[in-house]
């Protein structure tokens, strides 16, 4: 019987429980699981809802090992997000998420009281976002430094799910490098910048790379896949040579490429590209664009979902009364928005990338404002999808002129991995707007990038390269 391996893909929306196994040479996956991610408001926060993303990782691997035995189990989620636990391991702090609006002017108020934003890329290679790690700590200490002052261990996200698992607290690479906090050429934690920030340095433990066992679940070995999603869907993208610019796309678009060493220059930080840490102690250097999450939250307002529990207000409302052909009680499907916008002809680009759609209260509310301020009034879900696609096309296209100046390098194609790589239309637009061939999936890329860690770990394979020929296109 072949050797099964269990992925667990965990993103902001849903989760997955992915099966892998090697047979005739190719990597085949098979889907036993499937939960949604939902958060939760809490104490003025929006919040992940921890325990039953726990509880749902749980129950998808019973429903694994229903299927008979698993050789090991790996897990991989978003990064930046994390938890503190107390001395006697229990939690001791909200699992906030990277969305919520803490961390607002908490960049300025370092870069005032403590180094400048480029001295800080110069130390950590990682981009500004208001959501990193960094900011988020120091939101924190300002709010509830009687959290801090209990800490005894900040765990990423899915470092807390394998202790929840294992018992063990394990501190792993790639998702530790999405904090802002480690100095970027010697791949650990710069506690000289942790001090000057005024936290406690005992809360950072040792770093593991990927590959390494974390304990046991159920008599299952859990091992360390990349944890950071992008870095395992990285390691699915069949690239055909060093040309190539891959695209993890998903509710984000990480776009870049791989390199040897962290590209830390000024130019690099005025385009603020990021140097996040890869498997086997490589680095991707990648913008981050924000990529279908606009799509998901279009549909979710055309659709009368709310993104977090309990919050909603009058602002979706008021945006689609806009929307000439709004069809109230109609259930949107993504193949529904895709249509709609290939109907419509060109209309306004926005800045996709601009901090007004993070977070707002409606998407479709800030799209419209956006292109208003563009000259373009919209007034149909076609319009406002046409021009969010060609506006997410126009980004690519932009980024990878600016990684083409930043490397030196002509890049001659793009290789899109992940659930964005189903977007036929997205993908067309990405091939015009670039003039690049485009070659896309594996659709589960990050699920595979997961089991290609765990693979390599067992002797499956003998390398990446190995790993990656076995990839079925």
């Amino acid at each position: 019987m072949k050797k099964r391996y269990l992925a667990i893909d965990i993103g902001a929306s849903s989760g997955r429980h992915i099966l892998g196994r090697v047979e005739d040479g190719k990597i085949k996956l098979e889907e036993v699981y499937r939960f949604d991610n939902s958060q939760v408001r809490k104490d003025g926060h929006d919040c992940w809802d921890i325990d039953a993303l726990v509880a749902s990782v749980k129950a998808g691997i019973d429903a694994a090992l229903a299927k008979g035995p698993v050789e090991s189990i790996g897990l991989d989620t978003w990064g930046v997000d994390f938890v503190l636990l107390d001395e006697k391991g229990e939690r001791c702090s909200d699992a906030v998420a990277y969305r919520d609006v803490r961390t607002a002017n908490a960049d300025k108020e370092i870069e005032t009281e403590v180094l400048s934003f480029a001295d800080l890329y110069a130390r950590v290679g990682l981009q500004k976002a208001p959501y990193n790690s960094i900011y988020q700590l120091w939101a924190l200490k300002k709010e509830h430094p009687e959290q801090l002052a209990k800490a005894a261990h900040f765990l990423t996200v899915p470092e807390y799910i394998n202790y929840c698992l294992t018992g063990n607290i394990v501190h792993e690479y790639t998702d530790s490098s999405t904090t802002a906090l480690l100095d970027a050429a010697k791949k650990d934690w710069d506690f000289d910048l942790i001090e000057k920030l005024g936290l406690p340095t005992k809360i950072f433990g040792k770093l593991e790379m990927p590959g390494a066992t974390v304990g046991t679940y159920k008599g299952v070995k859990v091992v360390l896949p990349a944890l950071h999603d992008t870095g395992s869907a990285y390691l699915a993208v069949p690239a055909r040579d060093d040309k190539a610019v891959y695209i993890s796309s998903g509710t984000w678009s990480l776009l870049g490429v791989e390199n040897e060493q962290p590209i830390t220059t000024a130019a690099a930080c005025a385009a603020n590209f990021t140097n996040e840490g890869g498997a086997w102690g490589r680095y991707r250097f990648l913008k981050n664009i924000m990529g279908l999450w606009m799509i998901q939250s279009i549909r979710r307002e055309l659709n009368g979902v709310s993104y977090v529990e309990g919050k909603a207000g009058d602002a979706t409302a008021a945006a689609l009364a806009k929307i000439a052909d709004y069809e109230k009680g109609k259930k949107y499907s993504f193949n529904d928005l895709e249509a709609a916008a290939r109907s419509v002809g060109a209309v306004a680009t926005i800045d996709v990338n601009a901090g007004r759609f993070l977070n707002p209260a409606s998407m479709i509310g800030e799209v419209l404002a956006a292109a208003a301020e563009a000259g373009a009034t919209l007034t149909t879900v076609g319009a406002v999808m046409q021009c969010v696609y060609t506006s997410l096309a126009k980004c690519y296209a932009d980024a990878i002129k600016n990684l083409a100046t930043i490397t030196g390098k002509t890049y001659t194609s793009v290789n899109i991995v992940g659930g964005g790589s189903k977007d036929g239309y997205l993908n067309a637009l990405t091939a015009e707007a670039t003039g690049l061939e485009v070659f896309v999936g594996p659709t589960e890329g990050t699920a595979i990038g997961n089991l290609i860690v765990q693979m390599i770990a067992a002797g499956e394979f003998a390398d990446l390269a190995a790993a990656r020929a076995a990839i079925e296109r």
